[in-house]
């Protein structure tokens, strides 16, 4: 028999098989999710975001030097300030730090860094720089955890890979689905008129609810998207996966799906080679998905709501390599976009004059970004998950 731990291990709510039987499903019209009033979406860039030619610091004179092929130029860049600038693609992000809605945090990074992607994700996903062991469960997976109450799914992440790590819980249940067809599961003929049966064991119980929690949550959500499709939206996407992904997060949202958090993942940065064209289409997608995504949200009256997180596991050498790429490094920006976020540049930005063993010298802890959006945006307590307590960054205005 299945022990809880292992059904929380193995489950992904909404990719439970339709044909199950009918007394796990007994609760589902019952089971409406309610919604929060405060919403982390998370964006990861996978493979090593190039934070150096992301935000450029166009007026360092050792920029050109280092990147002789790769130089943007500066009369190119979204310029921020007097030192940087926003890659010519990530237009509509500059637009969104003068609307007062992208914080962009300089020099992220922690100690002793790992420039494995493997090793360096599962960092950046248990906040363990330590030991970021197998064992250990992700940083938002702990937070779902320690809220009281909490109606489940509580996470929900869209897209066709495995679970990422950062959700891992002992008990928070995450739905998962990489397009509406995903929600098109089947209830039974008589799944209204079913009752709990009072005499279940506990573990018939928690498994009535947990895949009840599937059904509702995928009717809702195939529902919204069902009259979200006939709406004619003043909000455009951009085409590709992200910006697609991103629609599915809006509609969950606007649905009023129970969820706290959102994670998405943009894969593509590992820019080794031929680094220029790639580079500048995945930074222009992400700019204008993460747009229409708060414009979506701001047409609806539901932008004071939600807080968007991008991040990458590192960010690459300062010194472009032979094949016109770069290679991995330690620190890169990190983004956050929202209403409720400080806009613009905010930490110092690292000098390619003042390097380590050839690569930029980190000054923020990744891990006081996420004290910050715990403590002051999700409100729980950051160093209970964290395990010790970190100075918050001046990145939210609440």
């Amino acid at each position: 028999m299945l022990t809880r731990r292992e059904i929380l291990r193995r489950s992904s709510v909404l990719s439970l098989a339709p044909m199950l039987p009918a007394f796990l499903t007994r609760t589902a019209i019952a089971a409406k999710p309610e919604r929060d009033a405060r919403i982390l979406v998370v964006v990861q860039l996978d493979g090593g975001n190039d934070g150096i030619n992301t935000v450029v610091p166009y007026r360092d004179e050792a920029y050109p030097r280092l990147r002789r092929e790769l130089r943007i130029a500066g009369d190119r860049v979204c310029k921020l300030n007097d030192e940087v600038g926003l890659h010519p693609s990530m237009r509509s992000a500059a637009d969104m730090v003068q609307d007062g809605r992208l914080a962009i945090v300089q020099g992220v990074g922690y100690p002793n860094p790992d420039r494995s992607h493997f090793r360096s994700m599962a960092i950046w996903q248990t906040a363990s720089p330590e030991d970021p062991g197998p064992a250990s469960n992700g940083w938002l997976g702990r937070a779902l955890d320690a809220i009281p109450g909490r109606r489940d799914p509580s996470a929900v992440f869209i897209g066709r890979r495995e679970l990422p790590r950062a959700l891992r819980s002992r008990r928070a249940i995450t739905a998962s689905f990489a397009d509406p067809s995903d929600l098109a599961l089947a209830l039974p003929a008589d799944a209204d008129a079913q009752h709990p049966d009072p005499n279940a064991s506990d573990l018939s119980v928690f498994v009535q609810q947990t895949v009840a929690g599937g059904y509702a949550t995928a009717r809702e959500l195939a529902e919204a998207n069902g009259r979200r499709a006939k709406s004619k939206s003043a909000v455009r996407y951009p085409d590709g996966e992200l910006g697609r992904q991103m629609q599915l997060v809006a509609q969950s949202i606007l649905s009023g799906a129970a969820a706290r958090v959102y994670y998405v993942i943009q894969p593509g940065y590992d820019t080794h080679q031929a680094q220029g064209p790639a580079h500048s289409q995945l930074l222009g997608e992400l700019s204008r998905s993460l747009r229409a995504f708060h414009d979506d949200l701001a047409a609806a009256g539901r932008a004071d709501e939600v807080v968007t997180l991008a991040f990458s596991e590192f960010g690459r050498r300062p010194e472009e390599n032979g094949s016109l790429g770069t290679d991995h490094g330690t620190a890169g920006p990190v983004f956050l976009a929202g209403k409720a976020v400080r806009p613009g540049p905010i930490g110092t930005t690292p000098k390619l004059t003042d390097l380590v063993n050839g690569d930029l010298r980190w000054n923020i802890d990744f891990r006081r970004v996420y004290a910050t959006i715990l403590d002051r945006w999700l409100q729980i307590p950051s160093e209970s998950i964290l395990g010790q307590r970190f100075e918050p960054v001046p990145i939210l205005k609440v």
